[in-house]
């Protein structure tokens, strides 16, 4: 019932993530946060099992961490992003396996902007636009439309919001609030939330 979105641009990378957290039928909270920085270029987007999410995304933050302070220097995005599909993988095959679907996304002064597709089963993929949830399959045809190799970060905003007012007309789950950020050369920010309120206000 959760959605997140990726859009990446020329040099930056924006992803959404919806802000409620549902237990079956009874929403518990409309400000969880689903956006994690896990370094000051690289951010994740995640959802799946409530605990599952939460532990898996502060394993990877760790030893990502953790690899800075014995060699001196952050994983890349691409090189983050094989990081968490292999510890994925590694635990699908044990008795303990995490059920989370999620976007890593990074700037890197050589490699630019990545945006890396990963589900619960592991699969990883570099990706231009994407969503996962329900959420992201109304998404698909607003990203081919309106996505285009030169990209501002002003049109990332707009397709996004484009997005979230399709989910709210067709999915009949309730999904108000939108967190959005964004990371580029200048690191990571959170832009205004994607809600009900803003997109009915006019332009």
């Amino acid at each position: 019932m959760e959605t997140i979105l990726g859009i990446k641009g020329p040099d930056f990378v924006m992803v959404a993530a919806d802000k409620t957290h549902a237990h079956s039928i009874v929403v518990m909270k409309n400000d969880e946060n689903k956006i994690y920085k896990i370094s000051d270029n690289l951010l994740m987007a995640t959802i799946g099992e409530a605990g599952d999410t939460v532990q898996f995304t502060e394993y990877i933050a760790k030893n990502i961490a953790l690899y800075k302070m014995r060699n001196g220097y952050d994983l890349s995005p691409k090189a983050a992003a094989h990081f968490t599909r292999r510890n994925l993988a590694d635990y699908l095959r044990s008795r303990t396996p995490y059920f989370v679907n999620m976007f890593v996304a990074g700037y890197d002064e050589k490699e630019g902007a990545e945006l890396q597709y990963i589900d619960y089963l592991a699969n990883a993929k570099s990706v231009k636009y994407g969503g996962q949830g329900y959420g992201g399959m109304f998404c698909a045809s607003i990203f081919d439309r309106y996505h285009h190799d030169a990209l501002t970060q002003e049109e990332a905003y707009d397709v996004l919001k484009k997005c979230v007012a399709e989910v709210h007309k067709r999915l009949i789950i309730n999904l108000p609030n939108f967190k959005v950020s964004v990371v580029d050369k200048d690191g990571i920010r959170n832009l205004d939330d994607i809600t009900t309120q803003t997109l009915a206000a006019p332009a």
